[in-house]
């Protein structure tokens, strides 16, 4: 543990060097850049804090934030990254930037590459304070996700583990249904599942006491009075005559006369004409095979 914190250190010491040699070799070239664009020795001196300065400040938010705080956070540090890199270039370009005996506002000979360069130098300043205090709010704002102790991840495993589809569980085949039966005078079978455990041999019963325990039974079932169920209702009994094959295929006819082939089936019919399946079936047949002559013909 203890070598793996000393290494965790050693990269962030040979980080923190890196970070240094390289901010003072770009240092020259910065500060030239300031000056050319009208600052003062003061602002060319503070000028490198304003551009890299704020690449340190993007790169540390980075290890701080997550989701899309963080996606702007990189932004940050490859625009900032990128203007220096062009400024540098710039500054070993021209060299008149080194002695700063160039023209005041000059940049580069071509004019619209000297206005974006300049552009360029005179806005970073703004940015910056613009960029860094966006990204200070969101490091201070910044909740981490709390880590989950032992228990809790053994709690929600547990809970996973319960929430499981019976489906991805073993199916179990139930064991073979077995019947034993018993000696009877009438063949009576007792059915039931056969247990697991070894079955302890059943008595024999006595022939006599069970036909007498069956007398007694089917003498109580016979002694009981039915209970008068009564008359059907009048109005629960159908009203409608009965009609005849004839009329039912003359109602039938009417009724699908403008229907299409498709739809004479013999579900519809018989909701049509209200009759029996059976019925329903044999008028289908009948109205197709005078269609079908029909068409023929």
């Amino acid at each position: 543990m203890n070598l793996h914190r000393k290494g965790r250190t050693a990269l962030v010491l040979a980080l923190v060097a890196v970070v240094g040699m390289a901010f003072r070799v770009s240092w020259n070239a910065l500060r030239d850049i300031a000056g050319a664009v009208g600052a003062d020795d003061t602002a060319a001196m503070l000028y490198p804090f304003v551009v890299d300065g704020l690449m340190a400040l993007a790169l540390i938010a980075t290890l701080v934030l997550a989701d899309r705080d963080r996606t702007f956070a990189l932004r940050v540090l490859g625009a900032y990254t990128v203007a220096s890199l062009v400024l540098n270039y710039v500054h070993g370009l021209v060299p008149e930037l080194h002695g700063r005996t160039v023209d005041w506002g000059r940049l580069a000979d071509w004019d619209p590459a000297n206005w974006a360069l300049v552009l360029l130098a005179t806005s970073l300043p703004v940015g910056s304070i613009y960029f860094g205090s966006d990204l200070v709010a969101k490091v201070l704002h910044h909740r981490p996700a709390p880590i989950p102790t032992a228990r809790e991840k053994a709690e929600e495993s547990t809970g996973t583990m319960m929430k499981r589809s019976t489906a991805d569980l073993p199916v179990s085949t139930p064991a073979p249904i077995t019947p034993n039966a018993v000696a009877l005078p009438r063949p009576v079978a007792v059915g039931f599942l056969k247990s697991t455990f070894p079955a302890k041999p059943l008595p024999q019963v006595d022939p006599a006491l069970v036909a007498s325990i069956e007398r007694r039974a089917v003498g109580a079932e016979s002694a009981r009075p039915r209970r008068a169920t009564g008359r059907v209702p009048a109005v629960a009994k159908s009203t409608r005559p009965k009609r005849t094959p004839d009329q039912l295929l003359a109602e039938a006819r009417q009724a699908t006369a403008d229907w299409p082939d498709a739809k004479v089936t013999a579900e519809g019919i018989r909701r049509a004409v209200r009759t029996s399946p059976v019925n329903a079936r044999a008028l289908r047949d009948t109205l197709r095979a005078e269609r079908a002559e029909g068409a023929a013909a």
